[in-house]
């Protein structure tokens, strides 16, 4: 068997109870909710008060976007019903007839959080806001949310229309998982017939690693933000609710579980993880290959085992991808994952070495005692 050591080699941060201790100084969370999520496995990292619910203005529109995403082209035409002229708030400035794609309006809801972009797509994809708030709620659940439910697509106060840090965690994992969202989130300014639209989250700006978010603001909801950071490999999602210093707790909570957790990949798909030697072959031996990668999530520092397990021989013909043997990765004495391997490449029989009956089983109890 074939051993190596995986070993992590960020410092452990320490971690109070609402406090985050960040690389310069100690820095205390004052949202009335926050979590700290990271985005593959959803563990959670930090939580405070995560299941409360509460209002959460712009943040919506993640659920917006989403939604109008997996109902509609990017390239569908809008025409903006009359009604986006007299919504309130952050605004695209949509006037009544007025024609644009969908693209368009996504870039406005998600970068310039224009609630009457959030209207007109509600009314193109399911011709009234009540119609879109039901595939927001529909939508919910299929998430499995237990603590959201929406009445309108842009996040203004309203009776009924909550959800919860933990939630919003969950849908930003989603949201990400779609390959165009990404691609608006991630922008920070772009230009559509002569407008400009800029991002509001500014960590897009000043915080390594940053890739998405949503701000949001209203009177009775406070500050509310989620964002999203990406650093070798590991990717975290941040919500604060009802924050007035959501900014520099985001930069603190990103930061911690940048430095005290990391993601590990002893295995990737492809990699070679050893050979096997090839009786009556055209070669001697046979490389083996992961067939799947793992990854896990550890505190910074625990080490990880990997331990591949391989035949003494094989006879050849061995033909690529066909199964070769297994490998482990353990985790404080407890196998985490069991992966199979394959044959990287195929050995030919070589007929001037055919081995009869007899001879093999010699070789296969031979090999058995070694």
């Amino acid at each position: 068997m074939l051993r190596k050591i995986i070993s992590a080699t960020a410092a452990i941060a320490f971690l109070a109870a609402f406090t985050v201790s960040g690389a310069n100084a100690e820095t205390e969370i004052s949202a009335s909710s926050a979590i700290l999520m990271e985005a593959s496995t959803g563990t959670v990292l930090y939580e405070k008060d995560p299941d409360a619910r509460r209002l959460i203005a712009s943040t919506t529109k993640l659920m917006t976007a989403l939604v109008a995403l997996e109902n509609c082209g990017l390239e569908e035409e809008v025409t903006v019903p009359a009604v986006c002229e007299t919504i309130e708030g952050s605004s695209m400035h949509l006037k009544a007839g007025q024609k644009l794609t969908m693209r368009e309006l996504l870039y406005g809801l998600m970068l310039e959080s224009g609630n009457d972009a959030a209207v007109a797509v509600a009314y193109h994809v399911a011709g009234s806001v009540e119609g879109f708030a039901k595939l927001m709620n529909e939508r919910a659940a299929s998430l499995g949310l237990e603590n959201t439910h929406y009445v309108n697509p842009h996040g203004l106060n309203a009776e009924g229309h909550y959800s919860s840090a933990r939630d919003l965690a969950l849908i930003m994992r989603a949201c990400m998982n779609d390959p165009l969202f990404a691609q608006i989130a991630s922008t920070k300014t772009i230009s559509f017939g002569g407008r400009t639209f800029t991002n509001h989250n500014k960590l897009m700006w000043s915080y390594e690693g940053m890739i998405a978010g949503k701000t949001g603001y209203t009177m009775k909801a406070g500050r509310t933000l989620v964002t999203c950071a990406e650093r070798n490999g590991m990717r975290l999602i941040c919500v604060t609710l009802n924050d007035g210093n959501d900014w520099a707790d985001h930069e603190a909570l990103l930061d911690m579980g940048f430095s005290e957790w990391v993601m590990q990949s002893p295995v990737k798909a492809g990699d070679i993880l050893g050979s096997i030697p090839v009786i009556s072959g055209l070669s001697k031996s046979v490389e083996v290959r992961a067939d799947t990668g793992f990854s896990m999530l550890t505190r910074a520092g625990e080490e990880l085992e990997v331990t591949v397990n391989l035949p003494k021989f094989v006879y050849a013909d061995a033909r690529e991808g066909e199964s070769a043997g297994t490998v482990e990765i353990w985790k404080d004495g407890e196998c985490a994952a069991r992966l199979e391997l394959v044959y990287a490449g195929t050995v030919e029989r070589d007929s001037s070495q055919i081995l009869r009956p007899l001879e093999r089983l010699r070789d296969t109890i031979k090999g058995a005692f070694d």
